[in-house]
């Protein structure tokens, strides 16, 4: 089984990275704020980074250490990665299937099979564990509307059929997130999602997350050979890694939406951590950033049993073995993609 490594965020948005020996140097202002082995590292992601050093990403071409530019608010910017890792048998199956309507079809189910699967794991965990404070009829509403989207699902013959039950579903898990939020109400209070840019703290929480997990998933699709960029579910636009945002569809709400719910409902990050902007929009600060990838690293070290192979693995590690078991499938040692299905 792969080990999993530390992912290295530069959040100071006036740092410049340079490479000692086999090391990282992180400067400000031309003075050193950490020095730091690059052997211990699987990726580098910086937020609002003014450079980084040719020897740098020679070193990280090289090495196969993913060196990702996000903006200071998050926005992904690029992606510096080294030569892709399997074989063009396996790209060319993957470029097969994704101009196949019919084959990409079937991958794009078994992602939303597996998303609708979990928030309704989620929905209901939380009506079981939290009854006497959580509203149960609006939270079985939600259930209901999930089970009826799993069910519609199998009989899906077309993309325009499949996106509006996700976007109905969609909006029945939301609608009830903020039940979900036990402490902190004032502060976090919910009523629906919003993303470009986020209007709440909340959901500068979630986008906060989501941003981490696809670069995650990112990761995992390069290292076993799959093009991120080439998805079946997303549609192919410059810049996007859309497979990322596939595979990354069935671990948003069993990672990064409990992920959120923890922060917030453990007085992890509170009310001075974020920053609202002329326009509306709702940031984490540089500290609230801090203290939410501390979090992050320590949530992908935790460990789970995998529904599929029965074995137990880092919370780090599942993106990485769905990419497995997604190149697998496109190989055709398997009959289909097994989505992650968490209970």
């Amino acid at each position: 089984m792969k080990k999993i490594l530390t992912t290295l965020y530069v959040t100071n948005p006036k740092a410049y990275l340079k490479l000692d020996g086999g090391n990282i140097v992180v400067t400000s202002n031309h003075e050193t704020v950490a020095k730091l082995p690059l052997i211990s590292f699987e990726g580098i992601v910086t937020f609002g980074y003014p450079g980084a050093s040719p020897g740098l990403m020679r070193y990280c071409l090289e090495h196969n250490v993913a060196l990702s530019f996000l903006s200071e608010t998050g926005q992904f910017c690029g992606r510096l990665t080294g030569e892709l890792n399997g074989n063009v048998l396996l790209r060319r199956a993957q470029y097969r299937v994704a101009d196949s309507e019919t084959e990409a079809l079937q991958l794009a189910k078994a992602f939303l099979i597996g998303k609708l699967f979990n928030q309704r794991w989620v929905l209901a965990r939380a009506k079981r564990d939290h009854s006497l404070v959580v509203s149960a009829t609006q939270l079985d509403a939600a259930i209901q509307q999930l089970r009826e989207g799993l069910q519609a699902l199998k009989k899906v013959n077309d993309a325009t059929t499949l996106r509006g039950i996700e976007g109905n579903t969609a909006r029945a898990y939301f609608s009830v997130f903020g039940e979900l939020i036990l402490q902190q109400q004032s502060e976090f209070s919910f009523s629906d999602r919003s993303r470009r840019p986020p209007l709440d703290r909340t959901n500068a929480l979630l986008s906060y997350a989501y941003t981490l997990l696809a670069h995650d998933c990112a990761a995992a699709l390069e290292a076993v050979g799959l093009d991120a960029y080439v998805g079946f579910l997303h549609t192919d636009r410059p810049g996007r890694t859309s497979l990322a945002l596939d595979l990354m569809e069935e671990l948003r709400s069993v990672f990064a939406d409990r992920f959120v719910l923890t922060l917030i409902n453990k007085r992890m990050v509170r009310k001075r951590d974020f920053m609202s902007q002329e326009d509306g929009a709702v940031l984490l600060t540089e500290q609230g950033r801090r203290t939410v990838l501390a979090a992050w690293q320590d949530r992908r070290s935790e460990q789970l049993v995998h529904p599929f192979l029965k074995e137990k693995i880092q919370w780090g590690l599942v993106p990485h073995v769905q990419a497995l078991l997604l190149a697998r499938y496109l190989r055709g040692d398997i009959d289909a993609y097994p989505p992650f299905l968490w209970k």
